[in-house]
């Protein structure tokens, strides 16, 4: 793209376009940086930039980009049938194989889906049915929601109200009333001087705690990410989760899995789930269900609480394009290169095992003071050259370093003061060589 066509495009956007999760008066005055194509494990931006995309977009492109058997996909079925709803008794072939083939994956009692378009309608769709079931069953008062600091659960007024991050909350005065916030496994964070065994037993203990306190009686559910993404790469310790389990059990609080980011492999297992013998009630999906390539979503339903959901009549929710069959088309093909490549099975042993590997040795790096990861997805917390007691809020280290990143070639996400990294399935180890040593080179020029 010539530099007057840029140009325009950039001067469009500043004028017209509001883009999520940004600070426009910066990005403008820097130039909105304009993707034009993708192939593998590279974007190339408007200038021809060629960048190694370390996100996977927005942790989500699991097979890479420029995946010809799903856009074929998709263009057939659009081809076929552009369109049509899953309202008024009927529905599409697409979507019904999307539903059974999920079914088949999916661990433990969850066998239903509903589809809608993202991950926060997902988790819309689950606190809705939540609160219908409860109410089927005479529990009406049952309606409170769990959810821990550092969650991110979506951006609607309610799945925001779940989102444990203040940069969410604050400026829209959420939370909603009625969603409690509970401790994550995460005592860097937290500023804690207690080891992460001992501040995750701390976690379970003040969880049952906050039960108590509300009335286990007005608890409907409780959210959980079995890796907390946006919230930096939060992974549980050794037996958390499943206490985090049984508390629910012993409770009779219902146990959501948002599995939208670490659904379809990210951890080497098709589901944290399974991974991790949750045994959910709910799972909430989206990001790897088409690699990114369409917009959709999905929310996978215990049989008992759909079968009590079935019965009651007239189901009063859903969206336009829930099924929609081009979506679901997409998300077929996507699952068919998953399973024909074996790529859940390269990252589980061998390119997952490679990248953290490679993540951990900047342990011990004199700007790195925590490293975090599992399967393909990491994290490395910064410090400045006055170590952490000079971390400054209103200038954060994450958002410069994945500046630096990119200008080194790279993308990688900067959140607060860390960055966070979880390229495609089918990275190679020289990709990650090349990706590691743009991380090496921004950390020097973090502290120059």
């Amino acid at each position: 793209m010539n530099l007057k066509a840029l140009q325009q495009l950039q001067e469009a956007d500043r004028s017209f376009h509001l883009h999520p999760f940004t600070n426009h008066q910066e990005m403008h005055a820097q130039g909105t940086h304009v993707i034009v194509s993708g192939e593998g494990c590279f974007l190339t931006d408007a200038t021809g930039r060629r960048l190694l995309d370390g996100l996977a977009g927005l942790w989500c492109v699991n097979v890479g980009y420029g995946r010809k058997e799903i856009v074929d996909a998709v263009q057939a079925q659009m081809t076929r049938l552009p369109y049509y709803c899953s309202f008024f008794n009927t529905t599409n072939e697409p979507a019904i194989r999307l539903a059974e083939r999920l079914a088949t994956l999916a661990p433990g009692r969850v066998h239903h889906a509903l589809f809608s378009n993202s991950g926060s309608e997902a988790n819309e769709t689950a606190l809705k049915i939540i609160r219908a079931w409860h109410k089927l069953r005479g529990k009406s008062g049952q309606t409170k929601i769990l959810s821990r600091s550092f969650s991110y659960h979506g951006v609607t007024l309610a799945t925001a109200s779940l989102t444990g991050l203040p940069n969410c909350t604050g400026p829209f005065d959420l939370p909603l009333p009625g969603f409690i916030q509970v401790p994550a496994p995460h005592p860097y964070g937290a500023n804690s001087p207690l080891d992460l065994a001992a501040y995750s037993q701390w976690c379970i203990e003040e969880t049952a705690r906050i039960i108590e306190r509300e009335g286990p009686e007005t608890i409907a559910a409780l959210f959980v990410e079995p890796v907390q993404g946006a919230g930096g790469v939060i992974v549980p310790p050794a037996g958390y989760l499943m206490a985090l389990r049984q508390l629910c059990r012993e409770h009779h609080i219902l146990f959501v899995a948002d599995e939208v980011i670490t659904g379809f492999g990210r951890l080497g297992a098709w589901f944290a789930s399974g991974l991790w013998e949750l045994d959910p009630d709910l799972i909430t999906l989206a990001k790897g269900i088409t690699s990114g390539y369409l917009p959709l979503g999905a929310t996978l339903v215990s049989d008992e609480i759909a079968q009590d959901v079935i019965r009651s009549g007239y189901f009063s929710h859903g969206f336009t394009y829930s099924g929609h069959p081009a979506a679901a088309a997409a998300a077929l093909a996507n699952l068919d290169l998953l399973e024909r490549e074996h790529l859940i099975e390269r990252v589980r042993g061998d390119i997952g095992p490679y990248f953290q590997r490679k993540l951990r040795e900047f342990a011990g790096h004199p700007a790195v003071s925590e490293v975090r990861g599992y399967g393909l997805i990491g994290a490395l917390e910064l410090l400045p050259r006055s170590g952490k007691p000079g971390l400054d809020p209103a200038n954060p280290l994450g958002a410069k370093a994945a500046r630096l990143a990119r200008e080194e070639g790279v993308i990688i996400r900067g959140i607060r003061d860390l960055i966070a990294m979880s390229p495609p399935f089918i990275v190679t180890t020289d990709e990650l060589d090349q990706l590691f040593a743009a991380l090496r080179r921004t950390l020097e020029r973090l502290w120059q």
